[in-house]
């Protein structure tokens, strides 16, 4: 310890517990145990299905909670039911240590000398990759796992695969998981990190056994397939929600809204034109008829038009979902006047989804693209002549 407390009772005062996932690790689970009770009795072994002498292992320490089920599901799943034990034991949080002996044991009070001074992070046990004995395959992959890290949550993180950390699990209890073998411990990371629980790290020692004695569970093509597919999912919907939401929330905090204002809507250094063609061209890609790529798109040209980003964005949020009905209506009425005696002819209500336009598609493009530019030029002549009408009332009031 460092100084700021010391002992096993550090462990009882913040109710922290230490959770051993295992599968078919009967060789080293016991030296295991021994390293961590060294430090803390309050242990959790969650049994994954082993078929080898696990459970008779545990039974000679009377002192460890034993989480087992008989099929093997995945760490992930043992993981999450090791959670959800700890919960319900009153443990606030929880270092997680892998039963095959890449960790030490001596490692475990660095965990809680850090959680003294963070209490909302999930502490990831940062190793040395850079060492001789660490396998091709591994470096690789936490190379691979930082970058999309990285790319989910905006974080750096020098060792997103670790699988020793210390997870505030008070913090995580409301969050559904969806995954339940190696990938979980790359979701669990980003939805917190999401949810907004801090992301830090401390560093710590691994051994990696000679190639002959090393015993891994994980399958190379299998399960980093899958952890592929979550990476890509994780992708989405970040860049189709995460990103728009915290947006959204920054600039909409009472003590930004007035700073936002004043950088976007009124920065001296960009003309009025060009911030009324901004906001005129944000409204357009709002309601042109390619919903689910709308802000992208919208993002994608801003960039290549050299348009003001950020009040292309706030505006292409016009499509937000109470809008929708709205902006079929427009479109369907908008259309009828193309369609003429083949248009059909929709009733407002709060019911009208994405599913509607299928009534009449060609009514519906045609008129929503007409009124995306019917939308467009309003909103960028109103803009226009808003900014006009400001700077002349400032000059007033001089």
């Amino acid at each position: 310890m460092s100084g700021l407390a010391t002992g096993s009772e550090i462990f009882d005062e913040f109710r922290v517990c230490v959770i051993i996932p295992t599968y078919n690790n009967a060789a080293t689970l016991a030296t295991v145990i021994e390293g961590v009770a060294s430090y803390t009795n309050n242990i959790i072994v969650a049994n994954d299905g082993s078929t080898d002498e696990t459970l008779a292992i545990v039974e000679k320490f009377p002192f460890v909670q034993l989480l087992s089920y008989p099929e093997n599901v995945g760490k992930g799943w043992a993981l999450r039911k090791a959670f959800a034990l700890a919960t319900g034991l009153n443990y606030k949080f929880a270092i997680t240590i892998d039963s095959d002996g890449q960790h030490f044991a001596k490692d475990l009070p660095a965990f809680v000398d850090k959680l003294q001074l963070v209490q909302d992070a999930i502490i990831v046990g940062s190793r040395n990759m850079a060492q001789a004995s660490v396998p091709g395959k591994s470096s690789f992959g936490h190379k691979f796992s930082n970058f999309w890290f990285k790319v989910e949550t905006g974080i750096d993180c020098p060792d997103t695969q670790s699988g020793y950390r210390l997870y505030p699990i008070w913090l995580l209890k409301d969050i559904r998981f969806i995954t339940r073998k190696y990938e979980f411990e790359i979701e669990v990371m980003v939805r917190a990190a999401w949810k907004g629980v801090k992301i830090t790290s401390i560093p710590v020692a691994v051994y990696y056994p000679p190639k002959e004695e090393r015993v891994s569970h994980f399958r190379p093509f299998k399960d980093f397939t899958r952890i592929s597919i979550l990476n890509t999912i994780l992708v989405l919907i970040t860049f189709f929600y995460i990103k728009p939401r915290d947006f959204f929330r920054t600039i909409f905090e009472k003590k930004k809204l007035k700073a936002f204002i004043n950088d976007q809507l009124f920065n001296p250094l960009h003309t009025d034109e060009y911030k009324a063609l901004s906001i005129a061209f944000g409204i357009f890609m709002g309601i042109i008829p390619i919903w689910g790529f709308q802000l992208v798109a919208a993002i994608f040209l801003a960039v290549l038009f050299r348009l003001n980003k950020i009040l292309v964005i706030v505006a292409a949020n016009i499509s937000i979902p109470p809008m929708i009905p709205l902006i079929i209506f427009l479109s369907y009425q908008t259309g009828a006047y193309w369609m003429g005696d083949n248009a059909t002819h929709l009733e407002f209500n709060r019911l009208l989804t994405l599913e509607s336009i299928q009534k009449n598609l060609q009514q519906y493009i045609y008129g929503s693209v007409t009124l995306a530019v019917l939308a467009g030029i309003t909103a960028g002549l109103f803009t226009f002549i808003l900014l006009k009408l400001f700077k002349r009332k400032s000059i007033l009031t001089r």
